[in-house]
C-alpha cells in the first residue's frame, strides 16, 4: 500500500502540473452532456419532469466514457518515456502498481464528478429550485460507481498499453465489463432522483460494492501476469 500511495501521489502531482488528462476528460464529458441535453430537450418548464429520469443515463454515459479516457492515460506517461519497465522493477508486489494507478485515476475521476454530476442534473432539470436531491445517497452512488469504472478501465489499460491501437482497443475490451456497473449506477441514480432512498436503491448499491471489491481483488491478483505479457 505504501508503493500504491506513492505512485498515486506521483500521478496526481503530474496531473496537476500538466492538466492534460483532466482537461481532456472534462471537455469530453461536458460536450457529451451538452449534446444529450440539446438532443433530448432543455429541461426547462414543463419538460423538466419528463427529462429528469434521463439525467441518470446522461451523467453515467459521460462518466463511463471519461473513465476510459482517463484510464488510457494511466500508463501512458511511463510508456511514452520508456520508463514502464523500470516501474515494474520497483521493490514490492506488482499488485501495488495497479492499486497506485487505480488510486491516481480515481482521484481525477472524483474531481471530474464534482463538475459533471451537478452539471448533468442541471441540464436535465433534476437540480434547481423546488427539486430535492438526496445528496448523501447520491454521493455514495457516485463514489461506488466511479470506483467500479476506474477499477475495470485501469486493468484493461495495462493490458493495452503496449499495443499500437490501444486507444481503440481499450473501450472495446473494457466496456463489456463495465455494463454491470453502469447499469447499477444508472438505476440507483434514477431511483434516487425520482423518489429518494428506498430498499431497491440499497440493493443496487450492495451490488456495486460487491462488484468493486471483486474487480479490485481479481485485478490485483492478475496484474503481475499482465505485466509479464
Amino acid at each position: 500500500m505504501r508503493n500504491a500511495v506513492t505512485l498515486a501521489l506521483k500521478d496526481a502531482q503530474l496531473a496537476g502540473r500538466t492538466r492534460d488528462t483532466l482537461l481532456s476528460t472534462a471537455f469530453f464529458a461536458g460536450l457529451l452532456l451538452l449534446v444529450l441535453g440539446i438532443g433530448l430537450g432543455s429541461g426547462i418548464g414543463t419538460e423538466a419532469a419528463q427529462l429528469r429520469p434521463a439525467a441518470a443515463g446522461a451523467v453515467w454515459s459521460a462518466l463511463a466514457l471519461a473513465a476510459a479516457v482517463a484510464a488510457g492515460r494511466a500508463f501512458a506517461a511511463e510508456q511514452e518515456a520508456g520508463a514502464l519497465e523500470a516501474l515494474t522493477l520497483y521493490p514490492g508486489p506488482h499488485g501495488g502498481l495497479y492499486l497506485g494507478k487505480l488510486l491516481g485515476t480515481l482521484l481525477q475521476m472524483l474531481l471530474l464528478s464534482v463538475v459533471v454530476v451537478p452539471l448533468g442534473l442541471l441540464f436535465f432539470g433534476a437540480l434547481g429550485a423546488g427539486v430535492a436531491v438526496p445528496w448523501p445517497a447520491l454521493t455514495l452512488t457516485v463514489l461506488l460507481g466511479v470506483l467500479g469504472l476506474c477499477a475495470s478501465s485501469t486493468f484493461y489499460a495495462a493490458i493495452t498499453v503496449n499495443l499500437r491501437a490501444r486507444e481503440a482497443l481499450l473501450p472495446a475490451l473494457a466496456f463489456p465489463v463495465l455494463i454491470p456497473v453502469v447499469l447499477a449506477s444508472v438505476q440507483a441514480t434514477r431511483l434516487l432522483l425520482l423518489g429518494g432512498w428506498s430498499a431497491e436503491v440499497g440493493t443496487w448499491l450492495t451490488f456495486l460494492t460487491a462488484f468493486d471489491l471483486s474487480v479490485i481483488v481479481i485485478s490485483t491478483l492478475l496484474f503481475p501476469y499482465v505485466l509479464e505479457n
